[in-house]
């Protein structure tokens, strides 16, 4: 909307000065005129027009509810675990499999965060299984972590596991809340996980991916099927929600991400400014009214 007004307002700032200087020539002596205000009888007024610019800028902002996104140190956290538990984590790129790996790190990750902290977990294919609800109940955790394995339907649902995963782990407002997403494959049923990003960013959820897969990409189902990253996906799921994206190719480097992931004390902030936008835009205003009845006055 901006973009389509500003333009506007352009135009009608020089339309407006072709009127006033087809009244200015009502005068005869214009010598007069130009000593008497020390400036030019018409001029183009660009403070006036940079002033209208920036209260019209202000004005839409705030009536769209303009919101500064930061993170900022957090205390309390929860943490939502999605790990995919697709066929193609049985790829055999990593010993024993892309599961056994990610479960073995996700205990890691249990440890390190330590008690006190809430956790849940959830598998998904094409669909998601809820297998804890928050708790601080470590030992649940760990069994939950440890009795996980490949689930039959079909698919990676990427995009429905961070909204299904959100709403089962973070209904309620308050906490900072984390989803550590860990996936070897695409998303390609489901919501994408582009439309899923503005329902996280409303909730202030945090996202940290984790891509588990060599380059090569390993074989699985009979060697058959071979399962690869979709980096720019996760990337971008983490980057726009203000984690950060781990690329792991070996068990080690996996504990290392979860480690560092557990240690983080990072949560997603935002700032309303509306109001902020709505002071400006009514103090250029009266500054503007101010310069029109002085220095800017019309005398024709």
């Amino acid at each position: 909307m901006i973009f389509v007004a500003l333009p506007i307002l352009v135009i009608i700032h020089f339309l407006s000065l072709k009127y006033t200087r087809r009244k200015a020539m009502k005068f005869a002596n214009f010598n007069v005129i130009e000593k008497i205000t020390g400036k030019r009888i018409i001029s183009k007024n660009w403070l006036l027009l940079l002033m209208r610019l920036i209260i019209v800028s202000c004005l839409i902002l705030s009536a769209s509810g303009a919101t500064y996104w930061y993170n900022a140190r957090g205390s309390e956290f929860d943490f939502g675990l999605l790990i995919d538990a697709s066929a193609s984590m049985m790829a055999d790129d990593y010993e024993p499999t892309r599961l056994d790996a990610a479960k073995e790190s996700a205990l890691g990750f249990v440890d390190a965060v330590g008690k006190g902290v809430q956790l849940g977990v959830v598998t998904f294919t094409g669909t998601t299984y809820l297998k804890s609800r928050l708790t601080d109940d470590i030992g649940e955790i760990k069994r939950v972590i440890r009795n996980i394995d490949i689930e039959s339907v079909g698919g990676t649902a990427i995009g429905d596991v961070l909204v299904t995963g959100s709403n089962l782990f973070f209904s309620e407002e308050g906490g900072d809340n984390v989803l550590v997403l860990i996936t070897d494959g695409q998303s390609n049923v489901g919501l994408e996980p582009i439309d899923a990003l503005p329902y996280l960013l409303d909730n202030n959820i945090l996202v940290y991916t984790v891509g588990i897969g060599t380059i090569e990409g390993g074989k699985f189902a009979g060697d058959v099927a071979i399962s690869k990253l979709d980096e720019v996906t996760l990337k971008m799921i983490a980057q726009e929600t203000g984690g950060s994206y781990f690329h792991v190719e070996k068990g080690d480097d996996l504990k290392r991400a979860l480690g560092n992931i557990a240690k983080s004390r990072l949560k997603r902030v935002s700032k309303d400014l509306t109001l902020i936008f709505l002071m400006i835009s009514v103090v250029m205003l009266l500054l503007e009214w101010s310069l029109m009845n002085t220095k800017y006055r019309s005398l024709p």
